[in-house]
C-alpha cells in the first residue's frame, strides 16, 4: 500500500463510525487495480473485502481523467450485486504533486428508505420514482478478472447477432466501447475481448491502434 494513504485508513474508520452500518466506506489504492481495496468497513453491503479490485466506475474515471477537473463525485445512484439501491460518492485523493493516488468511496444502502417511499407513494397514489433516469451502474466484483469478463460479455451480448456473424466494423465498435470503459487497463482483458469477439488477440490490438489513430 502507498504510505501516503495511511492517514486515510483512520478516515475510513471515522466515517464508518459516524455514518453507521448502512454506509460502506472503501479506500482504493489505484496503483494496484487488481487488488485496490486497502481498507473497507461495513463490507456486507457489497460483499467485497481488502484485496479486491477496483470497480468498472473507477476504471471509467481513470480512463476519462475525470479526476483532473472534478474533486469528487457525489450523490449518484448505484445498485449492488444483491439488488440493493445505494447512494454513492467518490472523493479523489491526490498527493502534494496533485497526482491522484486513491479514491475514497461511500456507498449508503438506501433500500429501507426506498421501500418506505414506495409504500407511501402507493398509499398516496404517487408515481414510483425509485429508479432515476440518471442512475449510475457500478459493478462490485471480488476479482479483476470477474469484472473484466462480466463487462465484456455484457457489451457483446447486447448485439442481436453472434460474434461469428459480426462485421469487422461492428467488432471494432465493440472494442471501442470496451476501451472507452477502461477495460483494457486490466491485465488479460485483450484475451477475454478476443475470445468474446471470436478474433485473435492481434486483431484486438489492430482495432485499438485504428481507434487511437481515428481519435488523434
Amino acid at each position: 500500500m502507498n504510505n501516503e494513504l495511511k492517514p486515510y485508513i483512520n478516515l475510513v474508520d471515522f466515517l464508518a463510525e459516524l455514518l453507521g452500518p448502512t454506509a460502506e466506506i472503501v479506500l482504493h489504492d489505484i496503483s494496484n487495480l487488481e487488488h485496490s481495496i486497502v481498507a473497507i468497513r461495513n463490507n456486507f453491503i457489497s460483499g467485497r473485502k481488502i484485496g479486491d479490485p477496483v470497480t468498472d466506475l473507477v476504471l471509467q474515471i481513470l480512463k476519462n481523467n475525470q479526476y483532473s477537473h472534478d474533486r469528487f463525485l457525489c450523490n449518484y445512484k448505484t445498485k449492488s450485486r444483491s439488488g440493493k439501491y445505494l447512494k454513492s460518492a467518490t472523493y479523489f485523493v491526490k498527493n502534494s504533486d496533485d497526482t491522484i493516488i486513491a479514491m475514497l468511496c461511500i456507498n449508503m444502502d438506501m433500500s429501507n428508505y426506498a421501500n418506505l417511499r414506495d409504500q407511501l407513494d402507493s398509499l398516496l397514489s404517487f408515481q414510483n420514482t425509485t429508479v432515476s433516469k440518471n442512475e449510475v451502474k457500478e459493478a462490485f466484483s471480488n476479482s479483476i478478472q470477474e469484472l473484466s469478463l462480466d463487462k465484456i460479455n455484457e457489451i457483446v451480448s447486447k448485439s442481436n447477432i453472434s460474434a461469428e456473424r459480426m462485421s469487422q466494423e461492428e467488432k471494432i465498435q465493440y472494442t471501442k466501447t470496451m476501451d472507452d470503459l477502461g477495460l483494457f487497463l486490466i491485465k488479460g482483458a485483450v484475451t477475454e475481448a478476443a475470445n468474446a469477439l471470436k478474433v485473435s488477440e492481434a486483431s484486438i490490438y489492430r482495432y485499438l491502434n485504428k481507434i487511437k489513430k481515428e481519435n488523434l
